[in-house]
């Protein structure tokens, strides 16, 4: 069975972008490819055990066991060695991509505080999108008695977008809540 979000690209969000954006052809429409969700457990004295509570979280928001992430060089002043866990990352395709962007537009970043959308302007100039949240328990699946310690994550959406404002219709059309007022995003 497809996802509700899938369905509503399908029979949405491509008829309305093929007349708005005046693409010739259906297939011209971009199409979300993945979301990528990564952490980076910085300078934590206990590294392993933060390296293990990142994937646990991880797994558990996303539905999807993560990669770990080592540590290419070692860096004296950040006290890491070549070889060490130092974060952990999931790429989400097909279902699962399209039941966590479901659930992350209509639950989770709602529950995110003082919420009056989210910034337009990280776009990479090739219609992919970056989000950084600095705290795990916006996310519904996370229980918050059992948060050992305040994880940060970057969410970056993959689009076939040619350029930035092919990447923001389609997000747009998806249901991204984007912040409207620019005064807004000039001050942030």
């Amino acid at each position: 069975m497809k996802p509700t979000l899938q369905t509503f690209y399908q029979e949405k969000v491509v008829p309305e972008l093929t007349k708005e954006q005046g693409y010739k052809n259906p297939h011209q429409v971009p199409l979300l490819e993945k979301i990528v969700v990564t952490t980076h457990v910085g300078n934590a004295g206990d590294r392993k055990q933060a390296v293990e509570d990142a994937t646990e979280e991880i797994a558990r928001i996303t539905g999807q066991k993560p990669s770990i992430s080592y540590a290419r060089k070692s860096v004296a002043n950040f006290k890491v060695r070549a070889g060490e866990a130092v974060g952990a990352r999931v790429t989400l395709r097909g279902n699962h991509m399209w039941e966590f962007l479901d659930r992350f537009i209509n639950i989770t970043a709602p529950n995110i505080r003082d919420f009056r959308g989210i910034t337009p302007k990280s776009f990479d100039g090739r219609g992919n999108y970056a989000l950084g949240i600095n705290d795990q328990s916006i996310f519904p699946e996370v229980e918050l008695d059992k948060i050992k310690r305040q994880l940060g994550f970057d969410l970056i959406f993959v689009t076939t977008a040619n350029t930035d404002d092919e990447g923001r219709a389609l997000l747009k059309a998806l249901g991204m809540p984007f912040r409207e007022n620019k005064k807004a995003d000039d001050a942030a």
